[in-house]
């Protein structure tokens, strides 16, 4: 079962190769998507990397919470659900 993480202080010129090439020294990275601007196209600086099992997912948080990355500090915890989906259910 994949474990989504949410991934924080990407630098604005990473692109989602880079981030999947980084977090795969962690185990199997099932999808990488990082958020833009939808009018500039720009990226936000924060996306969400999918690992294949959640011992991956927690190796991926110990390996890269608090790590620089292309010189900017980055955030990687578990991605918490949209709100409107927990009343969903």
């Amino acid at each position: 079962m994949t474990k989504r993480l949410y991934v924080g202080g990407l630098p604005f010129r990473s692109t989602e190769d880079a981030v999947r090439d980084e977090f795969s020294k962690a185990g199997t990275v099932e999808s990488v998507s990082i958020i833009t601007d939808r009018f500039s196209g720009r990226s936000r600086g924060f996306g969400f990397v999918e690992m294949a099992t959640e011992e991956e997912a927690k190796k991926a948080i110990e390996m890269f919470d608090g790590q620089d990355f292309d010189g900017r500090k980055l955030t990687v915890n578990e991605a918490k659900e949209p709100q409107g989906q927990r009343d969903a259910r």
